[in-house]
């Protein structure tokens, strides 16, 4: 026998929640344009303000300048040639992983991820301690290499961003129709022909995803340039020599702009072709079967043996350098490096950590809630919520680490008390990466059926005893992701807080940049072990959480 719900109960239940999501979009909203919107603004107004008022005249003296039109045209053939690269060399990687059946995948996708665990001047460091001036291999073999500007910049570039553009290409070629490669066989077209007329076309959308992410992450990257550059400076270096440099915050806000510009124009048209691409799977679609080919295993094998072995070496030279006495004139093993005798010791780890903590809790709170609201709104209104949660993806880390100070260092701003405290290292972190945190929610959330929302509803449950009871613990898994997701990029992020940080919230990613300048290399390396230690152990504690829930809902 059913219990009728009472009347009244029905009608004041869509009454409070209509209350409690208007508050909710107002509080999201509210949290968005002042951790993103406003320092956007300040950035703008800065860079426009002169002696006489508002005009263009900073802009013309920058673009007047030889030296600014020399950045900005490093800065575009650093990321192009990256682009172009990597594209190659992810795709040749992604083909042997989703279409040979080669022996050692699990290894290979273990190692291709590497520098996503590590700060991206890493790369820069195993470099320069294979070929710099005084690397292991230059000075072995007299090679008489010189890793500093343009090349370095590209290869460390190519070794950050590749495991992004091989994530995107992997997925691309993951999913096939077996009749259409059935077909083109039965016609007789060769290996050559099918890839061109059938596996590229089918890839294509995934190609220019993969271009554009790797175009924005190269040319708003700063680690690998401050590290290796040299004299060759892109608009990243720029800034920081502006802002930190010589304190010329409106010369920085130019640049700013100037770097936010094509980024943001990457990001538009990534979103815009992932929009209009089509599905190339159907329902009737048969799944590829692999067959065994011992040629095309093996070249399989040996590409992304040696693509994967570089990964390996130039980010395992940095934890070798570690426990070296002297690199590289003393090769002796020793802990000496890790006593961190240099000033502030061990102490910006432990901020990194308690600040990715941080960051990994509000990640989660303001990414979740957004998208709950953004699936309860729907319309136009889910579609403003979704714009202003993607919005950050178009902001380059510095930037926003830029508008930041302009905006939060500022006595006039009440929220001027969170200037030099670990929460706005927190927050800055968590609006950096709300894109991909938001995106990650919404597709978890997508995977729950209304169906239980409108039954909770009909048996007189509010939208926060559904959300709490129902859907948070279906969607448990995504959420423990997104907030290891934030850890993460907390701990190995450099560019968002490099503007931001004091000496009492120094974070490890940044000391890893000061020991390098100062010359103490090996506590460089040092730092950046310690960080990717941490980073290990959090995505083992993920792993097994999951496992857990896994095991949890089966015995449910």
């Amino acid at each position: 026998m059913s219990m009728a719900v009472p009347a009244a109960v029905t009608r004041d239940i869509p009454d409070r929640d209509r209350i409690v999501v208007a508050v909710a979009v107002a509080l999201v909203v509210l949290l968005l344009a002042a951790f993103v919107l406003a320092p956007l603004f300040a950035i703008l107004r800065t860079s426009f303000a002169t002696p006489d008022g508002f005009g263009f005249a900073n802009y013309a003296r920058s673009f007047a300048s030889p030296k600014f039109a020399r950045v900005v045209g490093n800065s575009f053939a650093v990321s192009l040639t990256t682009t172009a690269i990597t594209l190659v060399l992810a795709y040749g990687l992604a083909y042997a992983m989703q279409r040979t059946r080669m022996p050692g995948k699990p290894v290979f996708a273990i190692l291709v991820l590497l520098p996503l665990f590590a700060p991206s001047l890493v790369q820069a460091l195993g470099i320069l301690f294979l070929f710099g001036r005084n690397g292991v291999l230059n000075r072995t073999f007299d090679l008489g290499i010189d890793p500093y500007g343009f090349w370095g910049i590209v290869i460390a570039d190519v070794l950050y961003s590749l495991p992004h553009a091989y994530l995107i290409l992997s997925a691309a070629l993951a999913a096939a129709d077996a009749r259409l490669y059935e077909s083109a066989r039965m016609l007789g077209a060769t290996s050559g022909r099918i890839f061109r007329t059938i596996t590229l076309p089918a890839t294509k959308y995934g190609l220019l995803s993969a271009g554009f992410v790797v175009f924005t992450i190269v040319i708003t990257d700063f680690g690998n340039p401050v590290v290796i550059g040299g004299d060759f400076s892109v608009l990243a270096t720029e800034i920081y020599n502006q802002v930190s440099g010589q304190a010329n915050l409106t010369m920085g806000a130019v640049i700013g702009v100037v770097l936010l510009l094509p980024a943001a124009l990457a990001v538009v048209l990534e979103k815009w072709v992932m929009r209009t691409s089509h599905a190339t799977v159907t329902a009737q679609a048969q799944p590829l079967v692999l067959d065994r080919r011992r040629g095309r295993d093996g070249v399989a094998f040996a590409y992304a043996a040696i693509l994967c072995g570089a990964i390996a070496i130039v980010i395992g030279v940095v934890f070798v350098a570690s426990f070296v006495t002297l690199w590289p004139y003393n090769m002796h093993l020793s802990l000496r490096h890790y006593r961190f005798d240099v000033q502030q010791g061990i102490a910006p780890l432990w901020t990194s950590v308690w600040v990715s903590l941080i960051a990994a809790v509000l990640g989660v709170l303001v990414t979740v809630t957004a998208a709950v609201l953004a699936r309860r709104l729907g319309g136009g209104a889910a579609r403003a919520l979704y714009f202003l949660s993607i919005l950050p993806a178009a902001v380059p880390g510095m930037v926003l680490g830029l508008g930041y100070v302009l905006v939060f260092n500022d006595p006039r701003n009440p929220l001027e008390i969170l200037y030099g405290t670990l929460v706005i290292l927190a927050v800055c972190n968590v609006y950096h990466y709300h894109a991909q945190g938001y995106l990650i929610a919404a597709t978890g959330l997508n995977q729950v059926s209304r169906v239980f929302d409108e039954a909770s509803t009909s048996l007189g449950g509010s939208f926060l005893r559904t959300l709490r009871a129902v859907t948070l613990p279906i969607v448990a898994p995504a959420i423990a992701s997104i907030g290891v997701f934030f850890f993460v990029r907390s701990m190995v992020t450099l560019s968002a807080l490099i503007f931001i940080v004091t000496p009492q919230t120094q974070v490890a990613a940044v000391s890893v940049l000061l020991l390098d300048d100062s010359g103490s290399h090996n506590q460089a390396a040092a730092f950046s072990v310690c960080i990717m230690v941490v980073v290990g152990a959090a995505l083992l504690a993920f792993n097994g959480l999951v496992a857990l829930m896994k095991r949890r809902a089966l015995v449910i």
